[in-house]
């Protein structure tokens, strides 16, 4: 809900500053801007997306998961229907969305806010990283996992995550 409210208000407002800027520049000139940012966003999405594209092959060739391309790939589809959309403020941030530069930025800022909502990471209470220098989970908050720690196997053994049965060896 609060997202088809957020969706609205910045439609609303992007109709608002597109009518102003009509209003004072003409509707001639508005057409021609609205055509050129869509024209453009298509050309930085066919130029980003071929080169997004060659990426994803090579790191799929190479047997790792092209999961950064496959990110960049959805802003740019994101942004040029952004660019596509009339109204200057859907084209300022399906530009953002398009541009490699400042899309990595974006895509930095939303997992810092996305980690910082759902309060899945945290900063030690110091504000210093960890050990590891890296977030860490809250205990007991959300995203927390059960450890199993002292839940032991029939042989007395605790259980790992990951084990498996390959296929020659036989089931217990």
């Amino acid at each position: 809900m609060p997202l088809l409210i957020i969706f609205t208000l910045f439609t609303l407002l992007d109709f608002i500053v597109l009518f102003s800027v009509g209003s004072r520049i003409g509707l001639l000139p508005t057409l021609v801007l609205v055509l050129a940012t869509g024209f453009i966003g298509l050309h930085l999405i066919r130029r980003q997306g071929t080169a997004t594209l060659a990426r994803a092959r090579q790191r799929m060739a190479q047997g790792e998961l092209p999961s950064s391309e496959l990110l960049a790939g959805a802003a740019l589809i994101f942004g040029g229907a952004l660019m596509l959309a009339p109204g200057f403020l859907s084209d300022a941030l399906g530009l953002i969305c398009v541009l490699p530069g400042a899309r990595r930025l974006l895509g930095r800022l939303l997992a810092l806010v996305n980690l910082r909502l759902l309060g899945v990471a945290r900063r030690s209470p110091q504000g210093n990283p960890g050990p590891s220098g890296d977030w860490h989970r809250p205990e007991g908050g959300p995203g927390a996992r059960d450890t199993n720690e002292g839940r032991q196997g029939e042989d007395g053994e605790q259980p790992l995550e990951g084990d498996f049965i390959s296929r020659n060896e036989p089931r217990r």
